[in-house]
Order: C-alpha cells, then structure tokens, then sequence
C-alpha cells in the first residue's frame, strides 16, 4: 500500500527516496493530477448521465495513464500492480461522476 504512495512522489521527486520526503511530494501531485482531470471531465462530461459519462472515461484515463504514460515517464507508477490502480482511478471517476449528478439533480430541484 505504501509503495503506491512512493510512487506518485517519485513523479515529483524521482530522485527521492526518503519516505516522508515522497509522501509529502505525493500529497502534491495526486491531487493536481486529480485537479487536472476533474477540470477535463467537468468540463466534457456529458449533461446527461455523468456518473456513466465519468465511469467511463475513468477507465480510459486509468489506461493512458497507466499504459501509456507511465511506462514512458514514470517507472514506479508502472512497476505497481494495475488491479489496484484501475480500481483507484474508477473509484474518482464515480466519486466525480455522483457528485455531478447529484449536484445536477440539486440545481433542477432547486428551479422548479
């Protein structure tokens, strides 16, 4: 579980590896990985049907992040297991897409 962690602070220090040093550089770049990504989707995801809209194009995401760009850029990210991180990147992805829903739900509550 931990390795995960180095991992993405390896993206910001490759370099590093000191613990505390990566899981505070970690706590840097796993959210404005995950800021990037939620501006993407806020922005294209479909009105309709966020949540599938988001489920979906986590998957896709998971899949150019963990087969294509780690490979090329990150070598601790692509040594980790891919189970897991699908599974990280579809969790955000559902997470992203209810609360678009929900808040979507909310606003036309709200107009009528």
């Amino acid at each position: 579980m931990l390795e995960a962690t180095r991992a993405a602070g390896a993206m910001l220090l490759p370099q590093a590896t000191h613990t505390p040093t990566l899981f505070m550089a970690a706590a840097v770049v796993h959210p404005a990985i995950s800021a990037f990504w939620t501006l993407v989707f806020a922005r294209w995801l479909p009105v309709r049907r966020p949540l599938a809209g988001a489920l979906a194009g986590s998957v896709a995401v998971a899949l150019l992040d963990l087969l294509v760009i780690a490979p090329l850029a990150f070598p601790r990210v692509a040594a980790l297991p891919f189970g897991p991180q699908l599974a990280d990147h579809l969790m955000w992805g559902a997470l992203l897409g209810g609360t678009l829903q929900w808040r979507s739900r909310r606003c036309h509550a709200a107009r009528a």
